[in-house]
């Protein structure tokens, strides 16, 4: 279960139920994955709202690790999800929502 209070979410990837958190690890993770200096960059980056699918791969991976799950973004990018490609731009922004505190 999701504890939306540590910036946790759930969604299903895959046909399974797993939780994602973008922890501190997981903030430096995507900083190094996109180049960005500082969170502030990495917020920018994010919110650009020009997000590759490569970027939706790297973001919800680092989301899952942080919760604990050993997967790689080769695994993740053969995830299925409900709805498509707008699927894993909905859980994208659920995430980057629960971590910065907005609400999507």
């Amino acid at each position: 279960m999701a504890n939306k209070y540590r910036g946790e979410i759930e969604a299903e990837l895959g046909s399974i139920k797993r939780t994602l958190v973008l922890t501190l690890g997981a903030l430096a993770e995507l900083e190094s994955a996109f180049g960005a200096d500082d969170l502030v960059a990495l917020t920018e980056r994010i919110g650009s709202g020009r997000l590759k699918a490569l970027d939706l791969i790297r973001i919800i991976g680092a989301g899952l690790r942080g919760a604990g799950e050993a997967i790689g973004d080769d695994e993740v990018g053969r995830l299925a999800v409900d709805g498509g490609a707008q699927g894993y731009v909905r859980i994208a922004a659920a995430l980057i929502a629960a971590t910065f505190g907005d609400e999507p």
